[in-house]
């Protein structure tokens, strides 16, 4: 047998004499809640939720920043309850940046995070904690992303009275899946996928060319239908998902602008680059359509 046979048999075998469980890989890529860092209160005017960040979600800002920030639920149409935290302050502001977090991270480890990037990009911010995490019901699940997104997604327009137009979308890591599979759906005015990755099966096992039936986070299939203007942004040392993977799905979207490869960053550290505000900034200033 060719030595090229041989690797397609040795695949094939793989997969499906020794086929790996969708919902292992799932689970063991995708879904680490934290221990909630938050505690919601009642509003004494019945309105929403008072938000306070507990120790462990380590708030770096004052009383003040706090007192901006609304959390609420919406009901998905998988009929679980999702939590929200909004940072709209100014109806001036252009954009509203709907956030899809990480993995092991819930809303209150977010909150100084997402409070820095409203500050320092003058946009809106709009970030949910998915089923499972947070004070969200549910367990996590790939079908309760897409879920989750979409019903965050809706909420935000009605609430803030948006069009799609003013909404970017960011995804992070796992973030990227929901918002890579929403941005299909919806014309909005720019998306930020930060380390992102093509699938399951394929941070599982990479040298995966093909997307099989039973993968997970299949993203690079769906990357081509997005039409909104797309920055992908990853680190070249990334340890968790490899920067072949931002850079396939940056092949793969039709509307793309120069993408932000950051020289020595890992999977956690983008954010620590000067580089990375500024090329956030440069997309919402210069390269959105209505900038």
């Amino acid at each position: 047998m060719a030595k090229s046979q041989w690797a397609t048999f040795k695949t094939l075998f793989n997969i499906f004499c020794c086929p790996p469980i969708p919902s292992r890989i799932t689970n063991k890529l995708a879904f680490v809640p934290p221990d909630p860092t938050y505690v919601l209160l009642d509003h004494p005017d019945g309105q929403g939720k008072i938000f306070r960040p507990l120790e462990s979600a380590e708030w770096q800002f004052g009383s003040s920043e706090l007192e901006n920030i609304e959390a609420f639920s919406c009901t998905t149409k998988n009929k679980e309850s999702i939590y929200v935290l909004s940072l709209i302050r100014k109806n001036s502001y252009k954009y509203t940046i709907m956030f899809s977090h990480g993995n092991a991270v819930d809303l209150g480890q977010m909150s100084s995070f997402l409070t820095y990037l409203a500050n320092e990009l003058k946009c809106n911010i709009f970030c949910y904690d998915y089923s499972g995490y947070g004070a969200s019901s549910g367990r996590p699940s790939e079908s309760n992303l897409y879920a989750d997104a979409e019903a965050a997604f809706e909420c935000l327009l009605q609430r803030a009275m948006l069009k799609p137009e003013e909404v970017i979308l960011y995804g992070q890591s796992i973030g990227t899946v929901p918002t890579i599979d929403l941005a299909t759906k919806v014309k909005c005015a720019g998306v930020i996928l930060h380390c992102p990755l093509m699938s399951g099966m394929r941070i599982a096992f990479p040298k995966t060319k093909d997307t099989w039936f039973f993968d997970s986070f299949p993203s690079i299939d769906k990357a081509k239908n997005i039409e909104s203007p797309v920055l992908v942004i990853h680190g070249t040392d990334d340890e968790v998902i490899n920067i072949c993977h931002g850079q396939n799905i940056f092949k793969q979207c039709p509307k793309t602008v120069d993408p932000l490869w950051v020289p020595g960053a890992g999977h956690n550290d983008i954010e620590m680059y000067p580089i990375y505000i500024e090329r956030l900034h440069k997309f919402i200033e210069q390269d959105l359509p209505y900038s």
